[in-house]
Parts: C-alpha cells; sequence; structure tokens
C-alpha cells in the first residue's frame, strides 16, 4: 500500500462479490434448476424432493453432520399484503426441502427449464462461436514477415494491424505479451496472449483494458496509461520533435493522465459534434444531458462500463489520421500542454515542481480566495498525499486544478469544488458553508468599491439558480443537474474576478447559440492563453535580438511543413508568433 492512504471497507462490494460467488457454484445452480423444475412440474404432480445437501459443504470425515432441521411452525394468520405469495418450502428430516408448488405459477412462461439465461456481460456479449483460428493465422503471417520470427516494440504496428487493432495498440500488445524496453517478443508468446484475450473478451473496449490492466485487476488506474502513453509520445510523428528532449517526456505525460478524467471526451473527437447536443429544459434551468461520454472516475478508476461509455477508444484510432497533434483538439493536444506547463513555470519561482499556498494564490492575480486556497491544501482533493503532507502541490495536481478552475462545467470539476465547499463532509452545502466563503469574498468586493449583495439576498438568488430538491441544502446532484450555472454558482463564492466579469456583462452564453461549434471554457481558456505566451515570447526575442524585422500579418499563413518542429522551449519568438498565426488565422 502506498503511504498516505487507509483502508476504507466497502461493504456493500464485498456482499456483492461474495453473493455472486455464490451464485455461481456449481451446487447452487443444481439445486436452482431443480427448484425451477418443481415450480413448472404439472399441477398434481407429486411434490419434489430438493436435496438440499447439494447447496451444503459436505462435513468433515468423522465429524458432526449438519444439524436437524426445527420442526415446522404452526399455522400463523396471513398478513394483509398485496405481495404475491411463494411457494411454501418444508424442511424434511434428512435435510431435504419439499417445494410445494402454487397453482397460478404453474407454466409460468419466460422461465428457461435448463437455467437461468446469462445477463451479465463484464467483458462483452459473445455475439457468437468465436473462430479464432483466422485470426492467429492473420498474426501468424504477420510474425513471419519479420526476422526470427520476433517483434520489437518498432514493429509491433503490422502485428497490431493484423490482429484488427488500431496501430498505437501496439505498445499495450508488446507489453502484455511479456514485452521489455530494448527486447522482443516470440511468435509463440504473443499468439498465446492474443488467443486467451480473443477467448475471455468479447469487444474491443474489453480488450483494450485488458491489455492494460494489471494483472487480475478488471480496472484501469492512471499509472496503467503510461506505458501506452509513452510509446505514443516516441512514436508519433507529429511529437518527433520532443525526442530532443527526452526529460520532458514524463512531464509531457504527466499533463495528460488528469484530462482523462476531468475533460469530456466526446468534445475530443470533433468540436462539430458540440452542434449535435440535445439541449433540454429542466424545472427552467437549460442544461445537457448527463450521459456524457467521458472518463470519470473520482476514485481514479476505469470499469469496462466507463470506458464503453467513452469516446476514448475512437480518439486512439484517430491519432494515426492526425500528422500534426498541434492542431488536433482533445486529449493529445500540444497546445493545451504548452499552456497548462507555462502556468505551472510561472508559479513555480524556486523551480522545484512543487507549489506553497503563496505560490497558488498569485494564480490569475490573486483571483481566488485565501480560505479556498486553504481548502485545497487542507487534502479535500489532493491527490499527491506525500506532497500534501509537506504544505504542497506536486505538478500533477496542479493539472486537476488549473482544469477544474477554468471549465467548470465538467461532472468532475464541479465534484473538485464541490469537495472544497463541503467543510463538514456531509454531501451537501448549506448556508453556513456558503456564509464561510461568502464573507471573505465580501470583503475583496469593498476593495474594489464594489458594493456587494447582502448574505440573504446571495442565498436566495443562488437558491433560485441551482432550485435543489431539498429546501436549504445544495446537494453535489443539484448542481450536476444545472451544471452548465455552476460556474456561476462557484466563483460567486470564491473567484472575484470571474464574478465580477460576469456581473459586467450581465449575459450567459450558452452552447448551441452562435453559429459555429462551441468551445468549451476550457478551449477558449487555453487558445487565449496561447496567444498570450506566444506573443510575450515573441516581444521578449525580439527585445533581446535589437531586431527590427516587422511581425507578421495575422492573416498570414504558414504551410504545415514550415511550422517549427522544435519543442517550444527551443523555438524562437519569430517561429512561435508564426505558429500563433498558422493556428488561429484572423
Amino acid at each position: 500500500m502506498s503511504p498516505g492512504k487507509t483502508l476504507q471497507p466497502v461493504l456493500k462490494m464485498k456482499v456483492d462479490e461474495l453473493f455472486l460467488r455464490w451464485l455461481s457454484e456449481d451446487a447452487t445452480q443444481r439445486l436452482l434448476h431443480e427448484c425451477l423444475r418443481a415450480v413448472q412440474a404439472p399441477q398434481g404432480a407429486p411434490n419434489v424432493a430438493v436435496s438440499a445437501d447439494a447447496a451444503m459443504p459436505a462435513p468433515a470425515p468423522g465429524g458432526p453432520g449438519p444439524p436437524a432441521a426445527p420442526a415446522a411452525p404452526g399455522p400463523r394468520p396471513e398478513p394483509h399484503s398485496r405481495r404475491t405469495r411463494r411457494p411454501a418450502v418444508r424442511r424434511g428430516g434428512r435435510g431435504c426441502a419439499e417445494v410445494q408448488t402454487w397453482p397460478e405459477l404453474q407454466g409460468t412462461p419466460g422461465l428457461s427449464v435448463g437455467g437461468i439465461p446469462t445477463f451479465y456481460f463484464p467483458r462483452g456479449r459473445p455475439v457468437g462461436p468465436v473462430s479464432k483460428d483466422g485470426a492467429i493465422r492473420a498474426v501468424e503471417t504477420a510474425f513471419a514477415l519479420l526476422p526470427l520470427q520476433r517483434a520489437r516494440l518498432e514493429d509491433m504496428g503490422n502485428v497490431a494491424k493484423a490482429c484488427g487493432c488500431p496501430l498505437y495498440w501496439k505498445g499495450p500488445l508488446f507489453y502484455r505479451a511479456g514485452g521489455r524496453r530494448g527486447g522482443s517478443v516470440s511468435v509463440h508468446t504473443f499468439v498465446a496472449m492474443w488467443r486467451r484475450i480473443l477467448q475471455d473478451c468479447h469487444d474491443e473496449e474489453a480488450r483494450f483494458l485488458h491489455l492494460l490492466a494489471s494483472p487480475g485487476c478488471d480496472f484501469l488506474e492512471q499509472e496503467d496509461f503510461v506505458p501506452f502513453l509513452q510509446d505514443v509520445v516516441e512514436s508519433h510523428p507529429g511529437l518527433a520533435f520532443l525526442k530532443e528532449a527526452p526529460e520532458f517526456h514524463s512531464c509531457y505525460i504527466t499533463t495528460l493522465l488528469p484530462p482523462l478524467w476531468l475533460r469530456p471526451l466526446w468534445g475530443q473527437v470533433s468540436r462539430a459534434i458540440c452542434s449535435l447536443l440535445p439541449w433540454t429544459q429542466v424545472r427552467g434551468c437549460p442544461q445537457v444531458r448527463t450521459d456524457e461520454r467521458t472518463l470519470r472516475s473520482w476514485s481514479g478508476r476505469i470499469s469496462y462500463n466507463e470506458l464503453r461509455r467513452s469516446h476514448f477508444l475512437q480518439v486512439v484510432a484517430r491519432l494515426e489520421e492526425e500528422a500534426d497533434l498541434s492542431l488536433t483538439s482533445g486529449l493529445f493536444c500540444y497546445e493545451h500542454v504548452y499552456v497548462i506547463y507555462c502556468t505551472f513555470r510561472e508559479l513555480d519561482t524556486d523551480c522545484d515542481l512543487l507549489l506553497g499556498n503563496c505560490d497558488l494564490a498569485r494564480h490569475r492575480d490573486h483571483a481566488i480566495s485565501d480560505k479556498m486556497i486553504d481548502r485545497i491544501f487542507s487534502g479535500a482533493v489532493m491527490r499527491d498525499r506525500t506532497a500534501q503532507r509537506a504544505g504542497k502541490m506536486s505538478y500533477e495536481d496542479f493539472v486537476w486544478f488549473l482544469l477544474s478552475e477554468e471549465d467548470k462545467t465538467t461532472p468532475t470539476s464541479i465534484e473538485y469544488w464541490f469537495r472544497c465547499m463541503d467543510l463538514d463532509g456531509d454531501g451537501a452545502l448549506s448556508a453556513f458553508e456558503l456564509e464561510f466563503f461568502y464573507e471573505e469574498q465580501s470583503r475583496r468586493l469593498r476593495s474594489l468599491d464594489v458594493e456587494p449583495l447582502p448574505f440573504p439576498d446571495c442565498l436566495c438568488q443562488m437558491l433560485d439558480l441551482v432550485r435543489p430538491r431539498t429546501q436549504g441544502r445544495i446537494t453535489l446532484g443539484d448542481l450536476k443537474r444545472c451544471r452548465l450555472l455552476a460556474p456561476i454558482f462557484f466563483d460567486t463564492f470564491f473567484n472575484v474576478d470571474k464574478y465580477l466579469d460576469r456581473e459586467q456583462h450581465e449575459q450567459l452564453a450558452l452552447p448551441g447559440d452562435g453559429d459555429g461549434p462551441e468551445l468549451s471554457d476550457w478551449d477558449r481558456f487555453a487558445a487565449a492563453e496561447y496567444r498570450l505566451l506566444v506573443a510575450e515570447e515573441a516581444a521578449a526575442q525580439l527585445w533581446e535580438d535589437g531586431s527590427d524585422t516587422d511581425e507578421p500579418s495575422p492573416g498570414k499563413q504558414q504551410p504545415s511543413g514550415l511550422r517549427p518542429q522544435r519543442p517550444f522551449w527551443e523555438a524562437s519568438g519569430a517561429e512561435l508568433l508564426e505558429e500563433e498565426d498558422d493556428l488561429w488565422p484572423a
């Protein structure tokens, strides 16, 4: 167990696990089959004796047998209940149960005489008998073209295609077959592994999870994605310039991991999908459907069903079609990594890759209240417990913070800020907790010569905005139901700059109002920050060089072949400005 983590028993999960284990035992299945046959027995047939010993463990040799069943109780008055009567079961003296069938249950349609049909398929529903011979022959053919029929990591692209998988599954396939960096895998080892996966996993989500997950686990954690992302960084042609700075790979991968849980992946496939979202009106509050296509789990684990509900595998499949990741939007967008990393470096004055309270408070010119900064460092949302105990914030936790701060409409970001505001941890925000944060917000507004609303009036506005189901208590579900208005709620209590900005504009821009596809709050922030960072770097470079060269015109378009293929920390200011013009034409 990693330091800082404590055991938290989850009773329901353990009970479900034990129940499913008991239900899958052969003795239990035989007992259920005999009971079903007894229920379906024709009227007038003699009672069927079902052996209860089949479902009991056999006694030890020489040990005592099972205890005798108690005598049948006398007749009791029938309770006044509308529930359907169940078959009466009488225990015999030798551990046998006599099942008495009711006439209304005889001949019930839909019951299988052979047994209860399987209805739970965690690894995909089998569509029919799978012919593995053809798939294995295709894999053997791909290995036959390799020297000594052994594949290295760089040779796994053709093998992945032979398996019918996207190109960038090659890393998970290689490492699952026992490959190591700088080594190779034989055809026999790979075929044995792939045959087991075809036998046990019946859809691509289950196969991908089985390839990445640790042995014996049916879920994914953040660490499981690291080898996969490392292979993408090292082999994607759009990130070829990162080969000159291998020390930056870990930082790049660390930046990519939190968006898997925070950012909606339906927006990462294509921005045009945003214009097709079904908008509804619920209780007067505009909102979007809650079944977002996102990998989201506050526990840090991704299950089969969560992976199926997301579009993550579609994003992975599109990677081989994207030649330049600086132009793509979403998870692997290099522009977003640039913004996050530069924002962190601006706050990290001592360059130790850790932030303190004072460092984080300088974000956006002290826009966030001190009380909220203290709540963040209290451990309510920290994941790196080692840094948290030292009173610091790691780079990974800063990525979580920045994504949650700049886009408060995602479900995970709402959970992030709700945890911070829930001081007593009872799962609801009371008037006391809201007033606790609003006091500092009022003082900061007065320091800016802005008269704040009295707290009772502010509370009434927020209750009308959220419309909680329980009067006077705002729960996490209430905020998620009107998540497009969640930024207004949160900014009112701890972000004075965004609160004033919304008050001055006095309007709420809803997605779908414009003619083109609507960008998320994070996309707008990243685009604005990227332009600002590039312009500042270009101005600083021109000042150092003393050059009088005119800046490129905003509408100038640079061919993709002339775009600098070097990391941003080595590119000159003029090159970065040209790249900005290419990405954001006027």
